[in-house]
């Protein structure tokens, strides 16, 4: 596991990140789609697992749910689940920030 740290502190953070804006961060050698909705940030992969299409190109809904622009598949931000569609879960990414930046986990 390797642990990565976005901005220098929580307001840069947060002033890097609009809210429900999705935005795409490569981290070492894998890029990840970050998102933050009010306080929290969800981090995740930056394709649908159905057909690839490029999810920071998509849009994030009232229920916390990223929506695909291709066909519109809905996923969990927190779990990943696919909540509408019929494909496999989303790849979400451990995310806590901090007063020091926003830490990101990858595998």
């Amino acid at each position: 596991m390797k642990t990565f740290t976005l901005g220098d502190s929580k307001e840069q953070v947060e002033k890097m990140l609009p809210e429900k804006q999705i935005k795409v961060v490569q981290l070492g050698q894998m890029k990840v789609c970050v998102v933050r909705i009010s306080d929290k940030f969800y981090v995740f992969e930056t394709n649908c697992p159905h057909r690839m299409a490029n999810l920071s190109q998509g849009w994030v809904n009232k229920q916390s749910e990223v929506i695909c622009p291709l066909h519109e598949y809905r996923f969990d931000l927190s779990t990943g689940q696919v909540r509408s569609g019929d494909c496999g879960d989303l790849k979400v990414f451990k995310a806590d920030i901090t007063e020091k930046g926003l830490k990101i986990s990858l595998p």
